[in-house]
């Protein structure tokens, strides 16, 4: 019995040390080569707000890559928040938003995600909005 689990256990050993492919590595991207958000920032707290106003925050980024950022698509973590966003390539050192509205209706703490994929080596970036909904 020791000898199987000491073969098993040498197999896998030699698997973990020798089974790495080579091929299947990624570019090493840099935002020197490649288009990079630089985000004035990423979170905003709107505060406390009444019920059935909608608020609205513009998240502004800068693209400091050296080639024209894309940003392929936004999603929001719930319907309660629609988004806007820059959809023309940003080019080198020019600005472009991403508009987040909270539609307010409904009375609590919220914290919701924006998910913005763009053409950069992080690929996916998290913005949040977050307040306090009152009567």
């Amino acid at each position: 019995m020791k000898k199987i689990i000491t073969t098993v256990v040498t197999l896998m050993f030699f698997s973990l040390c020798f089974g790495q492919n080579e091929g299947n590595k990624t570019p090493n991207r840099t935002p020197s080569t490649t288009a990079a958000f630089h985000w004035a920032n990423t979170t905003h707290d709107f505060g406390k707000t009444r019920l059935g106003i909608p608020v609205s925050y513009e998240f502004r980024f800068t693209n400091t890559g050296m080639t024209p950022l894309i940003i392929s698509s936004v999603k929001v973590s719930c319907d309660c928040t629609v988004t806007a966003y820059t959809r023309d390539p940003v080019e080198k050192g020019a600005t472009g938003f991403v508009r987040a509205t909270y539609d307010g209706t409904k009375a609590g703490i919220y914290s919701k995600s924006i998910s913005v994929l763009g053409n950069t080596p992080e690929g996916t970036v998290l913005l949040t909005i977050k307040g306090e909904i009152v009567e």
